[in-house]
């Protein structure tokens, strides 16, 4: 690779304030760079003039687009990612009744594994395991058709496997957390020549330049990074809290803390970035289940200081805390859900449908979300009124009327049909019109929603067959109820009709 001097390019450096007032000669910036083998080595010498180094602070919010990062070594080299698969999903349930957790679909045309992925690809993190232990057939083959091709290339060592928990001389045991997981492929991730491990959760919904926290990171010589989420006094309770010291440096964390516990762990949030307008209304940080750990520490932390500590949140990171390690905040301004049960998956995925816009956008050019490429048809409408609504590749939607809804690839929308408040995930192949007139014949219901049905507040699961005349209304208001043998459960007064279940002609819910 020759060098950026024998391309003839020259760097222009950003000074700060401070080397701005100084005299030009105080100030010239030099760069040479030493070939080995295939590792280039950059030194940057100051002018005759050498000042102290300045220390640069995370005040970086990560949603600020204005700020650039500049890794050195660069991300794709440097750092592998490791997305955490998460337990059965039984919060989830029935939509994990048959895949695992991150393989559950999202937004019409992705699945919640895209998030964490594409946040890697787009942050320059090319070599990405996800560990999973539960029902992982379908992540394997989503991972497999999205992002196997186009990962590697010439000197670009790209991947993204999925681990399943196995048994080992060693460990003959499933998975029994975060921290665990991780521990039982030791063996694999240090093979890999990185700085850091990156550690996500494969169940959150966020947009995140992950460069800029691993910057941040090297910048504060970090043992360990937290992403820390501003909170107000309301939303503070369901989560850990952590306080922090003046420089950023985590000092205490609290598990759901209440009443005076709660108001103890107040901190000021300015310190990471935030203004004062915003630090006055978010007095509190909570912990994002994302870290950036250094290689060293994480393997002493996980082989040598807490053998048996089976969680990051809750055992590793208060015990690094206490060990003296420098654990650091990173505050992440943006937004941010875990889709941890029915509810907020369904509030989640509605919440795309939002005017004027959307909680979460999918349609970001700078940064965007990647997945599997299906080669789907655009989607037809005959004569049907849609409003507030995103619609999925290949669907085909009659004379119908859908409002506030999303609509799932391949959803086969009939006559008459009302759609409101409904997540419909959609189908995973086409039935020909013989298959459906040989299924009617017979008494049988095709694959997506019947003539004259009606759908509200629910979500209907990939493959549902809904037959003619059917309500899905939960008239009677109903909160909780577990109808497996009938194909629905309700969570949350939500109504959730089974992959592959059959709701007959006439149903009512």
């Amino acid at each position: 690779m020759a060098s950026l001097s024998a391309l003839g390019v020259s760097g222009v450096v950003p000074t700060s304030s401070k080397s701005r007032d100084l005299p030009s000669s105080h100030r010239t910036l030099s760069f040479s760079s030493r070939i080995s083998g295939n590792k280039i080595t950059w030194k940057a010498s100051l002018g005759s003039h050498r000042r102290a180094p300045v220390i640069v602070s995370p005040k970086a919010v990560s949603d600020s687009r204005n700020s650039q990062t500049c890794l050195d070594p660069d991300a794709s080299r440097s750092v592998l990612g490791i997305i955490l698969g998460g337990g059965a999903g039984t919060r989830l349930y029935p939509l994990t009744k048959k895949r695992a957790k991150p393989a559950v679909p999202l937004g019409a045309n992705y699945r919640l594994i895209d998030i964490p992925v594409s946040n890697c690809l787009n942050s320059n993190i090319s070599k990405i395991y996800v560990l999973t232990q539960f029902n992982s057939a379908s992540l394997n083959r989503h991972l497999s058709r999205a992002y196997a091709s186009n990962m590697g290339g010439y000197k670009n060592e790209g991947f993204v496997e999925v681990l399943a928990a196995q048994q080992s001389p060693e460990n003959p045991n499933w998975f029994q957390g975060t921290a665990d997981a991780v521990r039982q492929y030791l063996w694999l991730f240090e093979e890999h020549n990185v700085l850091e491990f990156l550690v996500l959760a494969g169940d959150h919904l966020y947009r995140m330049d992950y460069e800029r926290f691993i910057q941040a990171h090297r910048e504060t010589d970090a043992d360990i990074t937290v992403a820390a989420l501003p909170m107000d006094e309301k939303r503070a309770t369901a989560f850990g809290l952590m306080k922090i010291d003046e420089e950023g440096r985590i000092i205490e964390f609290a598990e759901k803390p209440k009443g005076e516990q709660l108001k103890a762990m107040k901190v000021d949030t300015t310190i990471l970035g935030l203004d004062d307008e915003r630090a006055k209304e978010m007095p509190y940080i909570a912990s994002m289940g994302i870290y950036v750990v250094s290689k060293d520490v994480m393997l002493d932390l996980l082989r040598d200081q807490f053998p048996g500590a089976n969680d990051f949140g809750s055992e590793v990171i208060p015990g690094a805390t206490s060990l003296g390690l420098r654990v650091q905040a990173y505050l992440y301004d943006g937004y941010w859900e875990d889709i941890g049960t029915i509810e907020a998956f369904y509030n989640a995925n509605l919440g795309i449908t939002k005017k004027p816009v959307p909680d979460f956008s999918f349609y970001d050019r700078s940064s965007p979300i990647y997945t599997q490429p299906r080669y789907l048809p655009p989607s037809k409408m005959l004569d049907a009124d849609v409003t507030d609504s995103v619609i999925g590749e290949g669907c085909v939607i009659k004379n119908c009327k859908i409002h506030h809804s999303v609509v799932g690839l391949r959803s086969c929308i009939s006559e008459g049909a009302i759609i409101e408040d409904t997540l419909l995930m959609g189908a995973d192949y086409y039935e020909t019109d013989a298959d459906r007139r040989f299924l009617m014949a017979k008494g049988s219901v095709p694959i997506g929603i019947g003539k004259n049905s009606h759908i509200k507040r629910a979500i209907i699961d990939k493959n549902a067959r809904i037959g003619e005349n059917v309500k899905i209304i939960n008239s009677d208001n109903v909160q909780e109820a577990a109808r497996e043998t009938d194909g629905y459960f309700i969570k949350s007064g939500i109504v959730t009709v089974i992959k592959d279940a059959l709701l007959p002609s006439g149903t009512i819910i």
